[in-house]
């Protein structure tokens, strides 16, 4: 899954996009099963402009769109009911990020898969970031990591990039490094 916010929780942020996809570990099929944007409570002036609304300088998504948008708490039974129709569990790009958000809402996730980007890192080897341990790679950076010859801009929208996160993550799983009952 992907969502998109206007910023960081802990500023505040608000999330304005939810996308989810079904990926078919056998095959690497890959089906979009969720895609809406939506509109939260919170939302209001300050999420449009610095240091929130870097996703409406950064997409295409505009903030009528939002201010459109279904409100999040309608929103949220269907989110949940399709989180809970996949008992092999979820993951998204940067899981932590995207999970934390979600469950602040009262998402629940039974099973949590790996992250991909924690996945990646090794991999990606991307500059030592601290410690010495090598930066996580945005999805960019996994992207040409594992499809060089695939030319790809992430768009910051719910549901493309859930899309090509799930091949990610099926690259991931074919070279044996991601595994369902992994942690």
């Amino acid at each position: 899954m992907d969502i998109e916010t206007t910023g960081f929780q802990n500023q505040g942020g608000s999330i304005v996009e939810v996308g989810m996809v079904e990926l078919d570990l056998a095959t690497g099929a890959t089906e979009i099963v969720f895609d809406s944007l939506c509109r939260e409570k919170i939302l209001d002036e300050r999420h449009f402009q610095e240091p929130l609304g870097w996703i409406f300088k950064n997409s295409t998504l505009r903030a009528e769109e939002v201010l459109a948008a279904p409100k999040m708490g309608d929103l949220l039974p269907e989110i949940q009911k399709i989180v809970n129709a996949y008992p092999a569990g979820a993951t998204a790009y940067n899981r932590s990020f995207d999970f934390d958000f979600l469950k602040s809402r009262g998402v629940g996730f039974g099973k949590e898969l790996p992250c991909p980007m924690k996945l990646s890192t090794p991999i990606c080897k991307l500059m030592p970031f601290r410690y010495g341990s090598y930066k996580w790679p945005k999805v960019e950076e996994a992207w040409e990591e594992f499809f060089p010859d695939e030319e790809y801009v992430e768009l910051h929208r719910g549901a493309d990039d859930a899309l090509h996160e799930a091949r990610i993550v099926y690259e991931l799983y074919r070279r044996g490094v991601f595994v369902l009952g992994g942690c």
